[in-house]
């Protein structure tokens, strides 16, 4: 529960948004689709590869393309946290990325499932951990810390 309401209310309120309304990245450099779960510990979203994305080259995701969309995954649960509680869009920066894995590249058309975990949170540092699923593969997991600006994004 959220303010009075329960997660299922909020969720569903929150896959209706635009991702440019959680998130600072803008098109071309979009690469996650959609909020499929939020909580205040376990965010998670759904990114399809498309042919002519920014990171696609020889029809699969490239590995910056894997950090970036763990990275825009962390990005979705601030712009949650930030919408919910009527706050503007804040910068965030890869802060560190440790123990990154990639069990393969995702290929053009396959839906990622990218789900993070918080497992510190420290004044404007979080640190997660990450997996990236296609279907019931693991095709990469990490550790990655994030820094929050103070400094809203402007308009």
């Amino acid at each position: 529960m959220y303010l009075g309401r329960t997660h299922d209310d909020i969720l569903q309120e929150l896959q209706s948004l635009a991702m440019q309304t959680l998130i600072p990245q803008r098109p071309p450099f979009i690469l996650v689709d959609t909020v499929e779960d939020f909580d205040i510990d376990l965010t998670a979203t759904g990114f399809t590869v498309r042919e002519g994305d920014l990171f696609t080259e020889d029809g699969h995701l490239s590995a910056a393309g894997l950090v970036e969309n763990v990275a825009q995954t962390c990005a979705v649960r601030m712009g949650c946290i930030n919408y919910l509680n009527h706050r503007t869009i804040k910068i965030g920066y890869i802060g560190a990325v440790r123990d990154m894995r990639f069990l393969r590249l995702p290929k053009v058309g396959e839906t990622l499932m990218t789900s993070i975990r918080v497992r510190e949170e420290i004044f404007q540092m979080t640190l997660v951990d990450a997996e990236v699923r296609v279907g019931d593969e693991v095709v990469a997991t990490a550790e990655m810390k994030i820094a929050i600006s103070e400094t809203p994004m402007e308009s």
